[in-house]
C-alpha cells in the first residue's frame, strides 16, 4: 500500500497537532519548555519497520510504552526510545541524576506517563479531527529488543504501520524516540477514507 502526497500531508498534519498538544502537557510537568517535532511520517511493512528502528534507534534494548486502541479504528500505538534517550528523558523530568540508584525505580512510571501523554495526544488528535471515537486500554511499559517489542497480534504481513520519528528537544538536551502506529489493513483503509471525507 502506498500513500499519496495528499494523504501523507494530512496524516503528518494530524500527528503534528497531537504531538504539539502532548508537548504542551509535558512542558507543564517541568520548569522549561519542551519542543517535540515530527520531521516525517512513513507507511512501512513490519519488516521495513524493524530495519528502520534498528538503524535509527540501535540494536540494543529499547524502552517502549504500548497502548491498544479500538473503536472506529483498531490497532496499537507505541512510543519507542533508545535506552540512553529514555534515561536522559527520565533524568530531566524527575531531576534525578542519571547515576542515581533511584532512577530505575522512577523510569517505568515516568516513561509510562510520558508515553501515555504522547500516544493519547496523537490518537486523540486523529479521533477528534476525523470525528471517530476511540477507546484505549491501559498503557504498558516494555524493555526489550525490537523483535520482541512489536505487538504479537499485529505481526501479520499485511499490517499497516505508520512510523513518525519524534524528536524531543529540551534546553541543551536532545532526546530521540519514535511513535509507531499499527493498524490492520481494514482499519487503515477506514482511516484513509475518513481523512478523505474531512478534506
Amino acid at each position: 500500500m502506498q500513500l499519496t502526497a495528499e494523504q501523507t500531508d494530512a496524516l503528518q498534519e494530524i500527528v503534528n497537532i497531537g504531538v504539539g498538544q502532548a508537548a504542551g502537557m509535558l512542558s507543564e510537568m517541568i520548569s522549561f519548555r519542551i519542543h517535540l517535532q515530527i520531521p516525517e511520517i512513513e507507511l512501512l511493512s513490519l519488516s521495513e519497520l524493524q530495519e528502520r528502528l534498528k538503524n535509527t534507534l540501535g540494536e540494543d534494548q529499547l524502552s517502549a510504552v504500548h497502548l491498544d486502541f479500538a473503536g472506529s479504528f483498531s490497532g496499537s500505538a507505541q512510543l519507542v526510545f533508545p535506552t540512553d534517550s529514555a534515561a536522559n528523558l527520565v533524568s530531566v523530568l524527575t531531576g534525578e541524576d542519571r547515576m542515581s540508584p533511584d532512577l530505575n525505580d522512577l523510569k517505568i512510571s515516568t516513561l509510562s506517563e510520558v508515553g501515555n501523554i504522547v500516544v493519547n495526544g496523537v490518537m486523540g488528535s486523529i479521533s477528534n479531527i476525523l470525528d471517530r471515537p476511540l477507546d484505549y486500554a491501559v498503557p504498558s511499559y516494555i524493555e526489550d529488543d525490537i523483535e520482541h517489542l512489536l505487538p504479537i497480534d499485529r505481526t501479520q504481513s499485511d499490517a499497516a504501520v505508520l512510523l513518525a520519528q519524534a524528536r524531543f528537544r529540551f534546553e541543551g538536551l536532545q532526546v530521540q524516540g519514535d511513535i509507531v502506529l499499527f493498524f490492520d489493513v481494514g482499519s487503515f483503509k477506514m482511516l484513509l477514507d475518513a481523512i478523505a471525507d474531512v478534506n
